[in-house]
């Protein structure tokens, strides 16, 4: 029996017959030969099927298969420069497994509502193939990093008693007796297992019910959260940077032909270095008011604020140190300027937006409580955070990575729900 190999790895089996297991992409005849493009999950190969070449059944089955009809193909693997995968199969048999009928997605135009609608098949297309590829090379990129610096995997629960910033903005759902929400980060419970293992990190997905249709924003989305004991403010985001370059240069290298698919410009990929700049927050409202932006000490920064930023930069760019006010309950103050905290933001290029978000902890247990207070936050349903202030608690930070933002940067897309499988959008629950 014939060796079974994938699209991928062909290029090894030059001269020699092999079989490939795929799904029928396209298709196009000159009458004596078909061609016949192949997609199996790891790549495409065009199968020529000579007439002359096989039997009058096998051509007569190759001439009418349609598109995304299931079969196994064998042929001799055949070196061609000008595949993209440089090599095509000259066909000798062919076993069709599922003749489909009437696929619904075609080459024409199809509006974003209607393709939406039939995501489950969407994602076999070249671009959403190669879009989901590089997402999971980004994953890959991110565990070998933090895995290479002895972080350790520690999974943080999905529902919660409490919230990580507030339940505005949070599902709630009924736990038997008590309330419950869907998780918005793992956070909190990353500083706790950071006091058992030092370094650990949460990959998972997170949930924020925010009523937002823009481009960057999705109801359901996954977060890389790494948190650190002993390790200040200037140390995490050193080790941000590090991160994110690993990441680009793992992609570059290990994705050319899916960037290729989707039309990235890679030179602007490719001159990603560290270290990235570092802007203050109040330079950044500095640089918005003098490009006339009314915005002023206090706000927070929205879209066009963090374009107008990141616009300065062809690298990603810190801004640091964002008023205590706006920030999270739980972040660190500036010893030396308490009005602000050690914090940063790191913004991607050509408008992406914030990718990252970090800051070191407060690790002062009558500071924290106060904070409680501030925030009106249930001194009950928060009292084992606080305990991590009470049993040795150490100077410690950490940060969130927006995947799907990182994914929609990397491959340089218009909407990140091209980012994710199955995209939970404020409209959109199906499929």
């Amino acid at each position: 029996m014939l060796e079974t190999v994938s699209v991928r790895h062909l290029g090894q089996h030059i001269g020699n017959e092999v079989a490939v297991n795929g799904w029928l992409h396209a298709k196009r005849s000159s009458g004596k030969i078909v061609f016949l493009q192949i997609r199996d999950g790891t790549g495409f190969v065009q199968a020529v099927m000579v007439r002359s070449e096989v039997s009058a059944e096998t051509f007569a089955e190759a001439s009418a298969l349609t598109q995304e009809s299931s079969l196994r193909i064998t042929g001799i693997v055949k070196a061609d420069d000008r595949a993209h995968s440089g090599v095509e199969m000259q066909a000798t048999t062919l076993m069709v497994v599922q003749a489909t009928h009437d696929y619904p997605i075609t080459p024409k135009e199809h509006g974003v509502d209607f393709l939406m609608d039939h995501r489950h098949l969407w994602i076999r297309a070249p671009r959403q193939r190669s879009i989901l590829k590089i997402r999971a090379e980004i994953i890959r990129a991110v565990r070998a990093f933090l895995d290479a610096r002895e972080f350790t995997q520690v999974d943080p629960p999905i529902l919660t008693p409490s919230a990580c910033e507030g339940t505005t903005n949070l599902f709630h759902t009924q736990y038997f007796e008590e309330d419950a929400y869907l998780t918005q980060s793992g956070q909190l419970y990353m500083e706790a297992a950071a006091m058992a293992f030092g370094r650990v990190y949460s990959f998972g997905p997170t949930f924020r019910a925010e009523k937002s249709k823009t481009r960057r924003h999705l109801i359901e989305f996954w977060m890389i959260e790494p948190e650190m004991a002993f390790t200040t403010h200037e140390e995490s985001v050193q080790i941000q940077e590090e991160l994110i370059a690993h990441v680009i240069a793992h992609v570059l290298r290990h994705c050319e032909q899916e960037l290729r698919t989707v039309g990235r410009d890679t030179e602007k990929l490719a001159r990603i270095a560290t270290p990235f700049p570092r802007i203050s927050y109040d330079e950044a409202v500095a640089i918005l008011q003098r490009n006339g932006h009314e915005i002023t000490w206090g706000d927070d920064f929205g879209a066009p604020h963090e374009t107008e930023i990141a616009a300065l930069y062809e690298q990603p760019v810190f801004v640091e140190r964002y008023p205590t006010a706006l920030k999270a309950f739980y972040m660190k103050p500036d010893p030396d300027r308490p009005e602000v905290v050690l914090c940063a933001d790191l913004l991607a290029p050509e408008g992406y937006g914030e990718i990252i978000g970090g800051s070191q902890r407060i690790d002062d247990a009558d500071l924290l409580f106060a904070r409680f207070e501030e925030h009106q936050l249930p001194a009950d349903a928060y009292s084992w955070y606080l305990d991590l202030r009470k049993y040795g608690s150490v100077p410690h930070s950490g940060f969130g990575l927006g995947l799907e933002r990182t994914v929609a940067w990397i491959c340089g897309l218009e909407h990140v729900r091209e980012t994710i499988p199955f995209p939970r959008l404020l409209y959109r629950l199906y499929p």
